[in-house]
């Protein structure tokens, strides 16, 4: 049977081709990291980051009813914001946090080692918006949806945040 010069594996003449996605680094096409690690799913992710977002939180209370500053929003909000921003750059440079560990993932860099000091700041950033009075909860919630929904929609598995630290990733091991 003649398909008349077109070809599935083809454009339709006239039509662009579409490019290569991009790699980050190391990373090989088809969504495999250096060393074969498999990606962190989503959920799993979620759940790790519940784990360290109620650790933190825990310490972050006892912290500010210490200090006597807990019915203070601004401050609890200043507080929250640096002490969550402060946990996870400190961890992620080691490739961990105590939720990840628990949970069987791990943060690496885009060359498949630990992430930097300044990727793990790029990439945990957006934990600082709990700084903003009022709408520092809001604008957090709006990130970590947007985060979300680019890890469920990546095949490499990587959020908005990993991108922007030029191309970290969470992975099983």
């Amino acid at each position: 049977m003649t398909t008349g010069g077109f070809d599935q594996n083809q454009n339709q003449p006239g039509e662009p081709s579409y490019p290569t996605p991009p790699q980050f680094d190391d990373q090989v096409a088809g969504g495999a990291f250096p060393g074969g690690a498999e990606p962190g799913s989503l959920g799993v992710r979620f759940g790790a980051r519940l784990v360290d977002y109620i650790l933190v939180g825990v310490v972050t209370w006892i912290l500010l009813i210490a200090f006597g500053v807990a019915d203070n929003i601004a401050i609890s909000g200043l507080v929250s914001g640096i002490l969550t921003f402060a946990y996870f750059v400190v961890f992620d440079i080691r490739g961990w946090t105590p939720g990840k560990k628990m949970l069987g993932l791990s943060v690496r860099g885009p060359g498949g080692g630990n992430p930097t000091p300044q990727q793990a700041s790029i990439r945990e950033a957006f934990n600082l918006l709990n700084i903003i009075p009022f709408i520092g909860g809001l604008l957090s919630l709006i990130a970590v949806i947007v985060i979300a929904v680019t890890i469920n929609s990546s095949p490499t598995k990587q959020g908005k945040h990993d991108e922007l630290a030029g191309g970290t990733q969470v992975v099983r091991g």
